[in-house]
């Protein structure tokens, strides 16, 4: 089993950046895929980025490819999402998620295992 805490949110000005960082706790941290989505209020939870456990593949929703990047350190089993140019419209809560397996995957029902989430707020 694999436990996930989130952090480093916070109130940003739009243009600036943030960067996440999710501590995974588990000794076969490494074997996960893993994944950040986002929800905004009254909105579904979407997907983010994604990326495999070794982290030689990465992907994104369209709405963040060139401005967020995802990474990881199986060492520390940690996964980051750098986020740059913020936009009003990427305040949302963001969650970081694992999935037993290899492969990435952008659908929420693919993920096992969710964080509690931590709050990003870009004023304009």
């Amino acid at each position: 089993q694999v436990q996930l805490a989130e952090s480093g949110g916070g109130l940003v000005q739009a243009g600036g950046s943030l960067r996440l960082s999710c501590a995974a706790s588990g000794r076969t941290f490494s074997s996960y895929a893993m994944g950040w989505f986002r929800q905004a209020p009254g909105k579904e939870r979407e997907f983010v980025a994604a990326i495999s456990w070794s982290g030689g593949k990465t992907y994104y929703a369209d709405s963040v490819r060139g401005r967020f990047t995802i990474s990881r350190d199986n060492a520390k089993n940690m996964v980051y999402l750098q986020m740059n140019s913020l936009k009003p419209e990427d305040t949302a809560a963001y969650y970081c998620a694992a999935r037993r397996s290899n492969n990435i995957a952008v659908d929420i029902t693919d993920y096992d295992y969710w964080g509690q989430g931590t709050q990003v707020t870009v004023s304009s």
